[in-house]
């Protein structure tokens, strides 16, 4: 069973399309959806054919903690982590469950992220770095864009957090996400980690999905502070230095 771990953040409509989505195309896929509404919000859901079941917050919780709590209660040998703005078009989930079960010691898999005009999102990439950090602030002046490169069934370094699936054991292993992370940058980390033990960072070819792209810290300024936060605590962290090292 895969488990499925979506959070809204007022988010109801997306997350309503993305399990019409699951329903319409993982019709063959034994799975579960564990739904955890962040904030207050009126819950109206439709019933679905797969199990469906609700957490909800009494205080608003980083990204992290809610897949983590979501995890407690998962039931799957897969877990997948999902954002609300993640649309299918397809199954991801055959190839994807083949790419990290047949792999070598694969840490983590993702699908090829879309966004809605159908062109490559860069989801899976190297390691941050300060210098690269300042290259990408450059590139966007100059308006050069990532989208559209060509991809392959190899390991990366990280993968972005809109969808990953881990075997449950090894996102046991890794202790989950880092929960000192409200937002942003808990991907980095936990694929850092990953791959100090020895794991790999996979983006699977022969899978995708639709990202809508709700990229609040490109619009807000609180968001942007947790992401500057965020990417401090990374460069600071024993997780970057050890892969830095590697």
């Amino acid at each position: 069973m895969i488990s499925i771990s979506i959070v809204s953040h007022m988010q109801m409509n997306l997350v309503i399309n993305l399990l019409d989505d699951i329903e319409r195309v993982c019709k063959l896929e034994k799975i579960e959806v564990i739904l955890t509404l962040n904030v207050g919000e009126s819950l109206d859901l439709l019933k679905y054919s797969f199990p469906l079941s609700v957490i909800k917050n009494n205080r608003p919780k980083g990204f992290g903690e809610n897949h983590n709590q979501a995890f407690k209660s998962a039931k799957g040998s897969f877990f997948c982590v999902m954002n609300p703005d993640i649309r299918l078009t397809d199954n991801p989930f055959l190839p994807l469950v083949r790419c990290l079960t047949e792999g070598v010691d694969v840490g983590v898999v993702a699908p090829v992220i879309l966004n809605d005009s159908g062109l490559i999102e860069d989801s899976a990439r190297l390691f941050p770095s300060p210098v690269s950090i300042f290259s990408k602030v450059i590139s966007k002046l100059f308006r050069k864009s990532a989208l559209s490169r060509p991809v392959s069934n190899k390991s990366y370094e990280w993968i972005g957090g809109m969808f990953m699936l881990f075997k449950v054991d090894t996102y046991s292993m890794v202790n989950g996400f880092d929960e000192r992370y409200f937002m942003y940058y808990e991907d980095v980390d936990i694929c850092a980690r990953l791959t100090s033990m020895g794991k790999l960072i996979v983006l699977c070819e022969e899978s995708s999905a639709i990202h809508l792209a709700q990229r609040a810290s490109h619009r807000s300024l609180r968001h942007l502070r947790w992401h500057i936060i965020s990417m401090l605590r990374f460069f600071l962290s024993s997780a970057y230095w050890r892969v830095l090292w590697r």
